[in-house]
């Protein structure tokens, strides 16, 4: 099986690299470019493409991609909110997913950005680094005894539950379907768990019924002082909204790895001007406010999960078996 790989990372192509030995099957090409309408004519002899959930897998590019005789689509991520699944559906494309590659990584990153944020950590790094070592500006509150909301409880919002569990925080949560694991959790409503956390932590994937669940508002139902963490989709929140919630002085802290304007990297690629009036740019220029670069997943372990079963899918589909990573 000869597959393309779009959006090439050096870390990407070392990963994959390491785990093709175990698949003398299969051959990779690495592009940089990412996947869209005009790269996908680039597919032509190949008998899968793979992508991320920053590439272009709308209806045109399924079209240009059946039409040179490719229908495998490889997402090395959990999320598929950029597939046209319709369109793939029509066209016979099937599509492959990692749902879950270490949920682990991604919860701590979270926890750690609810700290950094909470601790004023990167004010605090740049006072000493010129240093000043005065207190100024950087308390900030026990997470012990505290109320954590958890907005999803899959396998990464669960791996968050435990750590706040772990922290000594009151844990409730607010997700369509229970996760039975979590004994300690308490499900609310959306409403209760906005009224009632002193931080709330984004675990869920995006969907048209949740596209901007963060907006004016839930913001407004939520308590002063409130910490907003978000590690899963950039849509989830409305930007602007968030920036008006910020200059009513509605958040303690906010820790954004992932944001709306968002593809591989929202600085990547866009010019000065661009740069300057995005709303990203506008949230950065806020003190209690930490961003970081989509890296939540971004651990060795993550990364050979990540390939590992990338792979496996493209085993699946060359023997013709089902798999539970279909969508």
């Amino acid at each position: 099986m000869k597959i393309l790989f779009y959006d090439t990372k050096n870390y990407d192509r070392e990963s994959f690299n390491k785990q093709l030995a175990n698949y003398p099957g299969i051959e990779i090409d690495y592009l940089k470019g990412d996947l869209a309408p005009k790269s996908a004519v680039m597919a032509e002899g190949y008998d899968a493409v793979c992508a991320f959930v920053s590439s272009d897998v709308g209806k045109e590019t399924l079209e240009v991609l059946d039409a040179h005789g490719v229908h495998l689509v490889l997402m090395r991520c959990a999320g598929f909110n950029n597939v046209d699944l319709e369109t793939a559906k029509r066209l016979g494309i099937r599509v492959l997913r990692v749902p879950g590659y270490s949920p682990e990584a991604v919860a701590e990153h979270a926890m750690m950005l609810a700290l950094a944020a909470n601790r004023h950590v990167h004010k605090s790094y740049v006072k000493v680094r010129e240093n000043d070592f005065s207190l100024g500006g950087l308390m900030g509150i026990n997470f012990y005894q505290k109320t954590a909301g958890i907005v999803g409880t899959g396998k990464i919002g669960a791996a968050m539950a435990r750590i706040c569990h772990g922290f000594g925080m009151n844990v409730i949560a607010y997700d369509v379907y229970q996760n039975p694991s979590l004994d300690f959790v308490k499900y609310v409503s959306l409403d209760e768990l906005l009224s009632r956390s002193d931080l709330i932590s984004l675990h869920c994937p995006l969907t048209e019924e949740n596209y901007h669940l963060i907006c004016r508002d839930t913001i407004q139902k939520m308590k002063d002082g409130v910490i907003l963490v978000n590690t899963s989709r950039g849509g989830l929140v409305k930007t602007d909204d968030l920036i008006e919630g910020i200059r009513a002085r509605k958040f303690f802290a906010i820790g954004l790895d992932v944001y709306e304007e968002e593809t591989a990297n929202v600085f990547e690629d866009r010019s000065d001007e661009i740069l300057e009036h995005s709303t990203t740019a506008r949230l950065l220029s806020f003190p209690n406010v930490i961003i970081t670069s989509h890296q939540g997943f971004f651990t060795e372990e993550a990364l050979a999960a990540i390939s590992q079963t990338t792979l496996d899918n493209a085993v699946a589909y060359e023997k013709g078996e089902a798999s539970p990573n279909e969508v």
